[in-house]
């Protein structure tokens, strides 16, 4: 029986991102070049969408590259890139017979010109799907993320379309890339590593967090469902003790 029966469908995180993780020590297990663990890799990336899309989950932000990933040897990068555009062409099925919008965050525009092409007519040819919005997190970097806002807050105070007093977290989450995707809710990440590597640093403040063994290429939809619950397992206090949530929940009842 699929653990996916146990979830309870009112119960879910409306946003859950995951840092795929462990491409490369997958390809190095089985005797191959790094480079085509993250063609394996898709494929699991195939099962999540198909996974968080069939639950009803809102939202799923995946790191896809990342600023530093820059300065990996020329050759995976070129690799990631090429695979990057024709995976998308390959997944514009699978993302229509889900519903499913794309949508990405990042300094985009570094991106080569083909792949920028492939992401533009993924996302005009999804725009008006509905059942959840995927986002690449491409040339993307949470740092550098938070200080693009920092400047375009600062330039509108410099021409006074904004005061100081009116920044608060509202202001900076409007700045943010991510400022149309609900709050983050869980994070996954796969492969054993326990870090966050400059993903997402604001958006995660209150989530869950997630820690799996299990490399990417090898990450199915059991083990998205099992993430799930073990999410649902979880108390969420947002500073708040246990007391207090009881007393709200009980409340909320009435």
């Amino acid at each position: 029986m699929s653990l996916k029966t146990k979830i309870d469908p009112n119960k879910l995180p409306k946003h859950v991102a995951v840092i795929m993780d462990g491409n490369g020590r997958w390809a190095k297990k089985q005797g191959l070049k790094r480079v085509l663990g993250h063609g394996k890799g898709t494929e699991a990336v195939r099962k999540t969408v198909e996974s968080a899309a069939e639950l009803g989950i809102e939202a799923l932000t995946l790191f896809a590259f990342s600023t530093e990933n820059w300065n990996r040897p020329k050759f995976e990068v070129d690799t990631l890139m090429s695979l990057l555009v024709s995976s998308l062409k390959k997944e514009i099925s699978t993302l229509q017979k889900n519903n499913v919008r794309l949508q990405t965050i990042g300094n985009i525009e570094k991106l080569p010109r083909k792949a920028k092409e492939q992401l533009a007519e993924v996302i005009e040819l999804t725009k008006n799907n509905t059942r959840l919005t995927l986002t690449l997190a491409l040339n993307y970097g949470a740092r550098e993320e938070i200080i693009n806002a920092t400047k375009i807050i600062s330039k509108k105070i410099v021409n006074n379309d904004l005061k100081i007093e009116e920044i608060d977290e509202n202001i900076i989450n409007s700045h943010l890339y991510t400022f149309t995707l609900p709050v983050v809710d869980f994070l996954i990440r796969t492969s054993g590593e326990k870090r966050i590597s400059n993903f997402l640093l604001w958006q995660i403040a209150y989530a869950e967090l997630y820690f799996t063994d299990v490399l990417w290429p090898d990450f199915n939809k059991e083990d998205f469902y099992e993430a799930i619950l073990n999410y649902q397992s979880r108390e969420r206090r947002f500073g708040k003790i246990s007391e207090q949530i009881e007393n709200s929940n009980k409340e909320a009842e009435y």
